[in-house]
């Protein structure tokens, strides 16, 4: 059997209760169809980039799964009828991750120490900070130009 590893996204308006009822009936589906589920990951609710079907959050879950495409396609197929999954994405992988997905390890201390020293943000030199600029020739007077005698640039 393949590797499968799931996404789907429910509207903001359902509760974390039924997002885990639609969770264990694509794993009855699933395990209908002879197919099994390694890990789910509830991710919770998240903003959206852009609206989906009027919807600006949602709730995100991981199904990690070891089922044939035919179990696969028809969980799909289920969850494109049902009004409140959003969107879905399957990958097929080579192997599960172990452990708990990116969107779950928690962001370390150390990682957000790594940027470096940004030096001071105050002054000059920025994008309207009143530096010299010397990678630029000095701005010519506006008559250089050239003449505008009808009136029109």
């Amino acid at each position: 059997m393949a590797l499968y590893e799931h996404i789907y996204m429910a509207r903001q308006d359902v509760t974390a209760q039924q997002v885990e009822a639609l969770t264990e009936q694509f794993k009855g589906v699933l395990e209908a169809n002879g197919g099994s589920v390694a890990k789910v990951e509830y991710w919770g609710v998240k903003s959206l980039a852009y609206r989906i079907k009027k919807n600006r959050k949602a709730h995100f879950t991981l199904i990690n799964i070891d089922a044939p495409p035919a179990a696969v396609a028809e969980m799909e197929r289920q969850m494109s009828i049902n009004e409140d999954i959003l969107r879905v994405l399957t990958i097929r992988v080579e192997a599960h991750e172990d452990g708990p997905s990116a969107m779950m390890r928690k962001r370390e201390d150390s990682d957000r120490d790594d940027r470096g020293d940004r030096g001071d943000r105050r002054g000059g030199g920025g994008r309207f900070g009143g530096g010299d600029r010397p990678d630029r020739a000095p701005r010519r007077p506006r008559e250089d130009f050239g003449s505008n005698e009808g009136g029109q640039f």
